[in-house]
C-alpha cells in the first residue's frame, strides 16, 4: 500500500466505537465518509492516523489528520489530545493489523 500513497505511509480512519477500521485511500475523508456510509459509523469516533510501516513501536502509527480537528467534542488539533482516545486508537490498530 505504500507504494501507491507517498511511499513510507498508509492513510487509515478507526473507528473507536466499533473498533474497526478502513485504510488505503489518498485522504482521510474518503475513508471517514465510507465508514459513515457503509458502516454506518458517526464521525465523533472516527479518528485519521497514518501508519509507518518502516517503524516500530511508538513511531508506527501517527495521529495527523484534517478530520480530527473536532472542537465540539475539545479536540482542537489535527492529533489526538485526549490519551484515552489515543490508547482506544492504539487498541484497534493493535488488533486489525498486523505487523
Amino acid at each position: 500500500m505504500t507504494k501507491r500513497m507517498y511511499e513510507n505511509l498508509v492513510k487509515s480512519v478507526v473507528d473507536i466505537e466499533k473498533e474497526i477500521m478502513a485504510v488505503d485511500a489518498e485522504l482521510h475523508v474518503d475513508l471517514e465518509q465510507l465508514l459513515i456510509e457503509k458502516e454506518n459509523s458517526e464521525p465523533k469516533n472516527l479518528w485519521g492516523i497514518n501508519f509507518h510501516p518502516d517503524f516500530e513501536g511508538e513511531d508506527f502509527v501517527e495521529f495527523d489528520s484534517m478530520i480530527n480537528l473536532k472542537p465540539g467534542i475539545g479536540n482542537r488539533i489535527r492529533g489526538v489530545e485526549n490519551a484515552e482516545t489515543r490508547d482506544k486508537i492504539i487498541k484497534v490498530v493493535d488488533k486489525l493489523v498486523k505487523k
